[in-house]
């Protein structure tokens, strides 16, 4: 699984792998113990991991959310620090450690919460992203130290 496989839900908690298209939206599988599939039409807003950016101050404007994803656990490898109720100046600190340059402005506290939470879905249930990430991220070094 991917993060192209992954998708979140507006109004809806967790994350979800992406199972198939219907007429009228898609199907989705609950990313947890339960597996509970989640038809959803038109109506409701799904965003796709893959396609999700965290704003920042540098010149592109934002990061994809798969590299962050890949630094917070090139750097913690599942151990986060975090208590479920971090106050705001913890998770700020937290995400400035991973992407200095991030927006404050622009990223709230909630933000972040959600982001923690995230990782530790794709963590336990699809670890296999991470890697994937980690991996790509390898190549792209190895391309550009060749030219």
């Amino acid at each position: 699984m991917n993060f192209n496989e992954i998708a979140t839900v507006s109004g809806k908690p967790g994350l979800y792998k992406i199972l198939k298209p219907t007429k009228g939206g898609v199907i989705l599988e609950s990313l947890d113990e339960k597996k509970s599939k989640l038809v959803v039409g038109a109506s409701h807003r799904v965003s796709i991991l893959a396609e999700i950016s965290i704003y920042t101050m540098n010149e592109e404007g934002a990061t994809a959310l798969k590299d962050v994803m890949a630094t917070i656990e090139k750097e913690f490898e599942g151990d986060l620090g975090l208590e479920n109720g971090a106050d705001a100046e913890e998770l700020r600190s937290f995400l400035k450690h991973v992407l200095p340059e991030y927006d404050e402005s622009k990223v709230y506290p909630s933000d972040i919460k959600k982001l923690v939470a995230w990782y530790k879905i794709i963590r336990t249930h699809a670890p296999e992203a991470l890697q994937e990430t980690e991996d790509s991220e390898e190549n792209q070094k190895e391309d550009n130290s060749s030219e």
